[in-house]
């Protein structure tokens, strides 16, 4: 199928998310090329999303019963970062379900109005031992309906 012009995906502006966490790159995240290496923005989505939650007390990643496994993971990109740039991570949930979520991440070069790149991952909860889906805990389901 071919894409669209109008289906282009397309930077979002600093209001489309919810909560922003600053993220410092490193001398390292670059590349060759003298910008941050692709792989280095889903770090960036999975240090945002779960510093978030950690910090709002809906996960304990060394206790909690339930833990939420990556199923689906993508990523857009519009404008280069690089070392020694700071990132502003935007957070929001675009999808809440009884045992999954839809992540939507914004990086934003610091100070600037639209995204560098954004992308999404889905977590699906799942019982820490059998590693079968569960119903969202209802402390991580409270903190994730603001994001939505």
């Amino acid at each position: 199928m071919t894409e669209k012009k109008s289906d282009k995906p397309q930077a979002e502006a600093r209001s489309a998310y919810k909560v922003f966490r600053s993220i410092g790159t490193r001398w390292m995240d670059n590349d060759a090329y003298g910008h941050v290496n692709n792989v280095v923005y889903y770090s960036w989505f999975d240090t945002a999303v779960n510093a978030h939650l950690i910090e709002q007390g809906a996960l304990d990643i060394e206790r909690s019963e339930v833990i939420g496994l990556v199923i689906e993971t993508q990523c857009n990109y519009f404008a280069p970062l690089a070392f020694p740039q700071m990132v502003d991570a935007g957070i929001r949930v675009a999808r809440l379900g009884s045992s999954s979520v839809r992540y939507e991440v914004g990086l934003f070069a610091q100070g600037e109005p639209l995204t560098a790149a954004k992308g999404h991952f889905i977590h699906v909860y799942v019982d820490r031992h059998s590693r079968r889906p569960v119903p969202l805990p209802l402390p991580l389901k409270s903190v994730l309906e603001k994001l939505v």
